[in-house]
């Protein structure tokens, strides 16, 4: 496939972005950007070094020396700060509050958005997060936002969590899906929103090859040429 197109794949917590934009970026050879994993680092990074979230100056200090990138292992995506892995570390309840501290500064946010358009800038990218496609990449070629109703993406996110052998209750997960929203939602900086040229993909009801489907085929026909050898 000719790698051109930079698609964006917004939504809230437990929608399902992680798992499509993985698969979506297998079937299409195009490289996966998890932006959201990157706050996580930040996330992660700050409590290693007792900085609270809210701190600019200790958090500019953090990203100025940050080192993320990604691989796979065993088939599966990991994510890794300064060489270790932590893929298990950053996807735990605390990370993700955290992670949504941490993305509201602005300090954060700039260095992220600076170090995702370097990544995605060649096209052929998969960018999966809040704000994909509204700020990384408003001029992507193609949008999706992701989402499904909040009973239904807290109960994705507590299997995710209980097969990683962490102890949770459902209702709590339930209920920290819905802060992330508020959160993520009311931020002054870079809220969580649709963006106006975006498809919207409501995945409650969807199986996951279902609404990759459902993208491919969107794709494919805005863009066959770039698409096809």
């Amino acid at each position: 496939m000719n790698k051109k197109l930079i698609i964006t794949v917004d939504g809230p917590a437990g929608a399902g972005k992680s798992t499509v934009s993985k698969i979506l970026s297998e079937r299409l050879d195009y490289i996966y950007i998890n932006t959201g994993a990157m706050y996580r680092v930040v996330a992660l990074e700050s409590k290693r070094r007792n900085v609270d979230p809210g701190d600019e100056t200790g958090l500019a200090q953090i990203c100025s020396g940050l080192d993320i990138s990604f691989g796979r292992k065993d088939g599966n995506l990991r994510v890794f700060s300064h060489g270790e892995d932590v893929t298990e570390e950053i996807n735990t309840p605390e990370m993700s509050l955290r992670a949504s501290r941490v993305s509201a500064q602005r300090v954060v946010r700039n260095a992220m958005a600076e170090l995702q358009r370097n990544m995605g800038r060649g096209g052929g990218v998969i960018l999966e997060g809040r704000d994909a496609g509204t700020v990384i990449f408003p001029q992507a070629h193609v949008k999706f936002y992701l989402d499904a109703a909040l009973e239904e993406r807290g109960k994705r996110r507590y299997k995710e969590i209980a097969a990683r052998n962490q102890k949770v209750e459902l209702d709590q997960v339930i209920q920290e899906t819905e802060k992330r929203d508020f959160d993520d939602s009311h931020r002054a900086l870079a809220p969580l929103r649709m963006a106006e040229d975006a498809v919207l993909v409501d995945s409650s009801e969807l199986t996951v090859e279902e609404v990759i489907a459902m993208m491919i085929q969107i794709i494919h026909t805005r863009y066959p040429s770039l698409l096809n050898n």
